[in-house]
């Protein structure tokens, strides 16, 4: 492994999580120095994501993929700390109902994704329709390896529509994960947060993993790329992540609009 580890995925190559030490934390070693820079990146996000809005020519949308106890929820809370809620959506896609399971698989998906001005989080998303349906055999295989074509044309898609997409597979270990599971059990504020079918899925622990790396390899593209996050330390995990969000609204060049003419002569009447 080499001492300097990408967090995106050299496209076209297949991706193999065993070259991913999901307990890197690049140059910083411990945890104050991610801190401090964290704050100043939620600070510029603040600034960002007003311009953004205002300006209402771009979206951005925010996939959140992992496994169990991977932190998607954490990220969520501690990167988008303080920011407008007005400006952002989060969506967390559950079990498919029968009505959107009469539609296709993306149906469901693009009625969630964040219009002109907004930020949308997809806490899970359409990629687990190539992973758990795949690994749990609740579509035949035919069926999800068409999938990996439609999910890279859906989001080509939104990219030529104004969507600027940020995909985040978080890198946990399998004895993190064990970890993170018996702290649920341990702490009575979380263990609401824990199910037995959590075990069934860790279970097959190596079967997700190779659909993981099917779903990095199939749909990392120029305009939907992966990003695979080191997430062992959350506080690492949080500062990439933030880092990766300002500098992709920082490369959309974003302005305020241009007030009405005449404002300077305006007087509020008493």
């Amino acid at each position: 492994m080499t001492s300097k580890q990408p967090l995106r995925p050299p496209m076209g190559d297949p991706v193999n999580l065993k070259d991913y030490d999901p307990d890197y934390t690049g140059e910083y070693d411990d945890k104050d120095a991610a801190e401090d820079q964290l704050k100043d990146n939620r600070d510029r996000l603040r600034e960002l994501q007003q311009v953004l809005y205002a300006e209402h020519k771009h979206a951005l949308l925010i996939v959140l993929q992992g496994m169990d106890a991977s932190g998607k929820d954490g990220t969520i809370r501690h990167v988008m700390q303080g920011i407008n809620p007005q400006g952002v959506t989060v969506t967390s896609f559950k079990v498919p109902t029968p009505e959107e399971l009469d539609h296709d698989f993306l149906w469901r998906i693009h009625q969630h994704t964040p219009r002109r001005g907004m930020i949308g989080i997809f806490n899970r998303s359409h990629y687990e329709d190539v992973l758990i349906v795949r690994v749990e055999k609740l579509v035949s295989r035919g069926v999800w390896q068409a999938r990996y074509d439609h999910i890279n044309a859906f989001e080509r898609l939104l990219a030529d529509s104004g969507v600027t997409i940020l995909k985040f597979f978080l890198h946990i270990s399998k004895n993190e994960q064990k970890e993170r599971f018996q702290d649920r059990l341990n702490e009575p504020d979380k263990r609401w947060k824990f199910s037995t079918g959590d075990l069934g899925v860790r279970a097959k622990w190596d079967d997700y993993q190779a659909a993981y790396e099917d779903a990095l390899s199939r749909c990392n593209t120029g305009w939907a790329p992966w990003h695979i996050v080191p997430a062992n330390k959350k506080w690492y995990r949080n500062l990439v992540i933030s880092n990766t969000i300002v500098k992709a609204l920082e490369r959309l060049h974003m302005r305020y609009p241009e007030p009405e003419e005449g404002l300077d002569e305006i007087v509020i009447p008493d």
